[in-house]
């Protein structure tokens, strides 16, 4: 007399768990903590302004905190596609964290969309990389603006600081490509560590060597000390930072110190000030609004936007992988990857996004601009 009922509990948990399976499972790491922190807040920020369903599909996300460390983002990777059994991964923050998780999605056949800015990342599209996409834009694209922004105002001569990491030395790589294209010479070339407390040497040879600029390939705070120091050491030259200080965490420590810096930026930190010709500036000002709205006023960066800008370009993917084959299995994902090389004309916060098979990252001029920073805030820099 019990044999209908618990048939039909049982056609139910299989319904239940039928369900569960379709679920798309989405798993970050971002670094929330460690000296990376200013950068990973507001990804992870971001990622609580994401949609909850994709295509019909409830969405679930896995957000880890790697600290700021590639051991960790390393074993966050590994938890997330051999336990939550992800679609996809969204991370990390640091190019160190994003290079050393390549290996980890390649052998998992996972698509990976990194919110890290090193070409490296992606490139070349190898057999490793066919997996791996990413938003911000290319360390190249920005050296050419600060390069041809230097020349523009006279600047001749150029020292180099830069973290002594995989971030600090690809600035090096691809300044060094663009300087001579402008006839800009680079001096010196120094080093220092994320967690270091003082450059006072490193800074001493900049100054002995009289540039007229001085370029900090740095990133969030940890990118204030180096321009500190020269300022205490009189160096009275033009200083120019990269777009891995686009945050208000940085205005904040940096303080008066870091007036007249010059930037290369994605539009969303100066999307207001944009022109209404500008391709970007609707996208822009529609993630500025979301963001805002949910933690205040002025409370938007740069950073929080490469990882609405992942977000984007991975929920039009989803929409095509979903024709295809169901969440949680290897053709889901193998479809996932394919249509992330589709991804065409998808407006972001930072850029109109156009992947390929050969082009992981797909952003074009569009995607920056030049920003003063002018009595503790941004300015656009026509």
């Amino acid at each position: 007399m019990f044999r209908q009922p618990l048939r039909l509990l049982a056609l139910l948990a299989l319904l239940a768990a039928t369900a569960a399976r379709a679920d798309i499972n989405i798993g970050v790491t971002l670094s929330a903590t460690g000296p990376a922190a200013s950068l990973g807040i507001p990804e992870k920020n971001t990622i609580a302004l994401m949609p909850q369903t994709i295509g019909g599909q409830k969405v679930n996300y896995i957000v880890l905190d790697d600290a700021s460390d590639t051991t960790n983002a390393v074993a966050n990777a590994r938890r997330l596609v051999s336990e939550s059994k992800v679609d996809v991964i969204l991370g990390s923050t640091t190019t160190p964290n994003s290079l050393a998780m390549i290996d980890v999605a390649a052998e998992s056949q996972t698509p990976m969309i990194s919110m890290a800015a090193s070409a490296r990342i992606v490139e070349p599209v190898d057999a490793k990389r066919r997996w791996i996409f990413k938003t911000p834009q290319n360390d190249i694209m920005m050296s050419l603006a600060i390069a041809s922004h230097m020349a523009a105002q006279g600047v001749k001569t150029v020292g180099f600081i830069g973290f002594s990491d995989a971030y600090g030395e690809g600035w090096y790589q691809e300044f060094s490509k663009v300087a001579g294209s402008k006839g800009l010479t680079i001096v010196a070339n120094e080093r220092y560590a994320r967690t270091d407390t003082a450059v006072t040497g490193q800074a001493l040879k900049i100054v002995a060597a009289k540039p007229d600029a001085v370029l900090i390939a740095a990133s969030g705070t940890p990118a204030v000390l180096p321009e500190r120091a020269l300022k205490e050491r009189g160096y009275a030259g033009r200083y120019y930072q990269t777009h891995g200080v686009a945050n208000n965490d940085f205005l904040r420590v940096g303080g008066k110190d870091v007036d007249g810096t010059l930037l290369p930026s994605g539009p969303v930190l100066v999307a207001a000030q944009l022109p209404p010709s500008h391709p970007v500036r609707k996208s822009a000002l529609d993630y500025v609004a979301r963001y805002e709205a949910a933690y205040g006023k002025g409370s938007v960066s740069t950073f929080g936007a490469h990882a609405w800008d992942a977000g984007l370009v991975m929920q039009a993917a989803a929409v095509q992988a979903l024709k295809k084959a169901k969440p949680g299995t290897a053709e889901f994902r193998a479809a996932l990857r394919d249509a992330l090389e589709n991804v065409h004309d998808i407006a972001g916060a930072h850029g109109i996004f156009n992947m390929s098979p050969t082009d992981h990252l797909g952003l074009d001029q569009r995607a920056r601009v030049m920003v003063r920073i002018e009595s503790g805030a941004w300015r656009y820099e026509p």
